[in-house]
């Protein structure tokens, strides 16, 4: 099992910031000097900010930079809807990553997204392409496994969502914990799972959503328009991160976005699957989005 060394302490959290923006609240936090170059980390879907791991945000505020995550709405300490009827789309998640930005008064920054926040991070530099510096985008798609140009989920994957297990009892700490766990197995690649990391950060997810099971709206929310006829169209230099074991987007998701995202630069996690980056891969993936974003955009 691996273990992280601590972060250096100047480098840590601050407390909470909640920003208010599209009628929500979006509770915040950040690492390292706000003076620095600003990250932006976007998360995947159920997954509060807890999953971008204090460590891994420190490490990359240490590298001279003012980094930044949030609970998406339905996750952590951000407002929550009713659960299995969320009244919100995918724009409004977009929306959201834009007022976070403007609550820390940020005109643009680096962004970083991982699975359905990668998505989203395609559509902000798509859209709003002078709020994005650089984008990096960690385990995503350009288009998702039910392209027929794109490789298939595997085959195990595919029979876990035809079959799919019974959700938790969402009152039970440990149950909660549980179904995360099995998730995490289920995604994974070659690399083992840290069960003690993932147990903590499902812990500490769990205790800090006061309804976590509103995160299972995230499933059931609309997609906005497709922006993957619109990749060639992105300016930011992009940076694309992905495990050489998805199950899910395996790695020709990635080498397609590489392709179709002007400039991009492709670099493969061998054994990663469908995740946020264990720590086997961080000396890989913290100095490459360390140098990714030292740059500016594209004239």
């Amino acid at each position: 099992m691996s273990t992280v060394p601590p972060a250096s302490s100047p480098f840590r959290a601050v407390p909470e910031k909640i920003v208010r923006a599209n009628g929500v609240d979006l509770a915040t936090q950040a690492f390292g000097d706000p003076a620095a170059p600003p990250i932006l980390l976007v998360s995947g879907a159920e997954a509060s900010m807890d999953w971008w791991d204090d460590d891994f945000a420190a490490r990359l505020a240490a590298a001279g930079r003012h980094v930044i995550r949030y609970d998406t709405r339905d996750t952590g300490r951000s407002t929550t809807f009713p659960v299995g009827a969320p009244t919100y789309t995918q724009d409004d998640l977009l929306a959201d990553a834009l007022g976070v930005l403007d609550g820390y008064g940020l005109a643009s920054a680096h962004i970083v997204g991982v699975s359905m926040g990668g998505g989203l991070a395609q559509c902000l530099a798509v859209r709003h392409p002078g709020r994005v510096l650089t984008l990096t985008l960690i385990s995503t798609s350009p288009g998702g496994p039910e392209n027929p140009d794109l490789p298939p989920m595997s085959e195990d994957l595919a029979k876990t969502f035809a079959e799919p297990a019974p959700g938790p009892d969402w009152a039970d700490r440990d149950a909660v914990i549980g179904y995360f766990l099995a998730a995490e197995r289920v995604f994974a690649g070659t690399i083992p799972v840290d069960e003690e990391r993932v147990r903590r950060t499902a812990g500490r997810a769990f205790d800090r959503s006061p309804v976590p099971a509103a995160a299972s709206n995230h499933w059931m929310i609309e997609g906005g328009e497709p922006v993957r006829s619109r990749l060639g169209e992105i300016t930011a230099p992009t940076l694309v991160l992905h495990g050489t074991a998805d199950p899910l987007f395996p790695y020709g998701h990635a080498e397609a976005l590489a392709r179709e995202i002007p400039g991009a630069t492709l670099i493969p996690l061998p054994g990663m699957g469908h995740q946020m980056p264990p720590y086997e891969v961080w000396d890989t993936v913290i100095p490459a989005i360390g140098a990714h974003t030292g740059r500016g955009p594209r004239g």
